[in-house]
């Protein structure tokens, strides 16, 4: 018993001597802790609230140039112009009236033309300015509505807007003004440079060296503002090529609503200057240029700290295109030349228009995209205009150009066969006017009716896919599901549907509803469903290179930027020709229609012979000729040709179409237009292969070969 209680009493002695260890350690802890606290607040604490109060913003550069475009020989179709700029970047936070502050300040160092400044903008402007007047424009009932919520702050801001008068705007002055005028390029979206000042924006804004010496020597009193380099497109063949290759907006139109979403997303600001049409618009993101961003540190004051570049800028990628910008040249003069000659001969009364596309039909790519416009202006002063857009959305009935493709047609549905003979005469359907060829050609094999246009040859081929034999003064059989099948083969060759070309907005042209049998004989000889130039330019394509349709194709390549700004980069991408498909039938059918298109042209008797049967380079094609009523009553003629050179190894395709051509069927500009193109082509590529001093486009356009002279009046016949 003594002995357990000696043993509790030793344990009692220990338990004082651990809890004051323990609270000696709990001591130190708690006096380092403070220490630490002391130090953090007293030695560091400046540093630390300096670090919060630390602002980190990232800006973007103003603009970096678009890439170049070249055509297919280097030549620079699209250039930038460097110009001076002045910007104004807003930080989140700043104020209405700093902003005016600096708009101010800046005004003292430029000029600013004040042309564009609205009625609203000074009606802004003196509200600002005048907060006391501003305040007295508000009842005090309309105020208390606002506080009940009755009246929302904007509403409020138009009353005051609307009760503004003439006179109080009288009292801004010309200086006030120009104030304004810089001001209002204040607004935009924070940490987005916005141009103040540069003729990209507005050509009466052109910042001079003294403005932007000056502007650079003061910009530390001028917060937000910088001096940069912007740039203007620059087009050195003018107006040539003009509609393809598209246009931009402008920084204040900057991302079109339509697409704002898609473009934020990819990180482009809302001011930007992006492609609103054709190429610009196709290859936005390879022309767009990569901006520079720059992570800006300040102080709570918003003095700079540090700043440090997270992104390097850098220019938009170049692209080639398959144009030759010398053969654009010359096919444009040619054109004009052609609608002048033709609008000064009766029967023109409704020609306003032509169009050229020339492509290699074995790549796709394309030679010349060309149209012309012809009208008048309030002068009445004959203009022309580029209408190049027309030879892809613009859709007409192409008249006998797509017989070959009736005739290949007829082959694949064996309903004729390579050589048949049919008899060429007047039909006489029941419950239908009599139908015909140009002339009656009697008893006529597949090739003839092509080397002569025969629309009779072309209606039987018709009337049999309907099921039915010709029989005079009787019906011919209904069946719809004829003109599927027809638009089936047709579809094939690029007739109907889209080429596929790399530009926006294609048209593909009416398909007619009406599966009144007669129309398919209609379909046949090219007078029901309309076509595009440019379709008709991938059927004769198909057809010249064996049966493959080729995607058209515009740009070539794509190219990084020159580091030296000069010529090309290293190729990025090559755009290699595709096949969208082959065609399904024989190769002994499209041989014998290659066949029937080199008599056109190379044989006597060949509704193209007069014009090309002299022409070295051998070519193959086929004439059109469509009735139309431009009006809904007068009789008009499209006038069309395709083709195609050389015959036996083909690097050129084309196709020419005039709308409305003519009242009188006697004129040839579409055989006159497809000559010199051709010719020309060959001349090119003669000069260049000589190595000789190219001609002016003048006598590019104007040389006259030996084919040229022979008289065409009696030996080139209508359809």
């Amino acid at each position: 018993m003594k002995k357990k209680q000696k043993k509790n009493k030793k344990k009692r002695n220990h338990l004082p001597f651990r809890l004051n260890v323990l609270f000696f350690i709990v001591f130190l802890l708690f006096s380092t802790l403070i220490l630490k606290l002391g130090l953090t607040q007293i030695v560091y604490g400046e540093d630390y609230k300096r670090e919060i109060e630390k602002k980190e913003e990232v800006t973007v550069s103003a603009s970096v140039p678009r890439g170049k475009i070249y055509d297919r020989n280097g030549n620079v179709i699209v250039d930038n112009i460097p110009l001076n700029a002045i910007t104004y970047t807003g930080f989140q936070g700043t104020t209405a009236d700093e902003r005016l502050e600096v708009a101010r300040d800046l005004a003292i160092f430029i000029d600013k033309d004040t042309e564009s400044v609205t009625e609203r903008d000074k009606k802004d402007f003196w509200l600002l300015t005048h907060p006391e007047e501003a305040l007295e424009k508000i009842t005090k009932e309309e105020l208390n509505k606002e506080d009940d919520g009755e009246l929302e702050a904007k509403d409020i801001y138009k009353l005051q807007l609307d009760r503004i008068t003439e006179e109080e705007l009288a009292t801004i002055t010309g200086q006030e003004l120009e104030v304004l005028a810089i001001y209002r390029e204040f607004s935009g979206y924070a940490l987005t440079p916005q141009i103040v000042k540069s003729r990209s924006e507005n050509e009466n804004d052109e910042v001079t060296e003294e403005e932007y010496a000056v502007v650079s020597e003061h910009l530390a009193q001028l917060p937000g503002v910088d001096t940069t380099t912007d740039w203007l497109r620059e087009y050195p063949y003018g107006d040539t090529f003009r509609t393809v290759l598209g246009n931009i907006t402008s920084s204040k139109e900057g991302l079109p609503s339509e697409v704002e979403d898609y473009y934020v997303a990819k990180e482009y600001s809302r001011n930007d200057r992006v492609g609103k049409s054709y190429i610009e618009k196709q290859y936005e993101e390879v022309l767009h240029g990569q901006k520079e961003k720059v992570k800006n540190i300040t102080d709570k004051a918003g003095n700079p700290l540090d700043q440090e570049v997270i992104t390097e800028g850098e220019n938009g990628k170049d692209l080639v295109l398959s144009i030759d910008m010398d053969l654009q040249i010359a096919v444009e003069q040619i054109i004009e030349e052609e609608l002048l000659n033709a609008k000064s001969k009766p029967g023109s009364a409704f020609l306003d228009r032509a169009f050229v596309v020339m492509m290699n039909p074995s790549t796709g790519e394309v030679l010349s995209l060309a149209g012309k416009q012809y009208t008048t202006n309030e002068q009445g002063e004959v203009e022309l205009w580029d209408y190049a857009i027309g030879t892809f959305q613009e859709a007409f009935e192409m008249g006998s150009t797509v017989k070959g493709a009736t005739l290949l047609t007829g082959y694949e549905t064996g309903v004729v066969n390579p050589g048949e003979r049919k008899l060429d005469e007047v039909l006489y359907i029941k419950g239908s006017p009599p139908k015909k060829s140009w002339e009656v050609m009697g008893r006529i094999n597949d090739l003839y009716a092509l080397k002569r246009s025969s629309n009779v040859y072309m209606f039987k081929i018709a009337i049999s896919l309907l099921g039915g034999e010709y029989q005079r003064n009787q019906p011919i059989p209904s069946n719809p599901e004829a003109f599927d099948l027809f638009r089936y083969y047709f579809n094939q060759f690029g007739l109907g549907i889209k080429t596929g070309i790399d530009l926006p907005g294609e048209g593909t042209g009416y398909v007619g509803q009406d599966t009144t049998s007669g129309l398919l004989l209609d379909m046949a000889i090219g007078q029901y469903d309309t076509y595009t130039p440019l379709q008709l330019t991938q059927y004769v394509s198909t057809i010249a290179n064996g049966g493959y349709r080729i995607k058209p194709q515009v740009v070539k390549d794509i190219h990084e930027p020159s580091p030296d700004q000069e010529g090309l980069g290293p190729v990025l991408k090559e755009f290699e020709p595709l096949v969208l498909n082959k065609i399904d039938m024989k190769t002994e059918y499209i041989e014998q229609v290659q066949e029937g298109f080199r008599q056109v042209m190379q044989e006597t008797g060949g509704t193209a012979f007069g014009h090309f049967g002299a022409s070295t380079y051998k070519p193959a094609g086929k004439t059109g000729t469509a009735e139309v009523y431009p009006d809904g009553e007068t009789l008009a003629y499209n006038l069309t040709l395709i083709g195609y050179a050389p015959f036996d190894n083909p690097e050129v395709s084309f196709a020419v179409v005039v709308p409305n051509a003519d009242t009188t069927g006697k004129s040839q500009i579409n055989k006159d237009i497809g000559k010199r193109i051709l010719d020309t082509y060959f001349d090119l590529k003669q000069q260049r292969a000589s190595g000789t001093t190219q001609q002016s486009t003048e006598e590019a356009t104007n040389t006259e070969s030996e084919s040229e002279v022979i008289d065409t009046t009696t030996e080139d016949e209508s359809e």
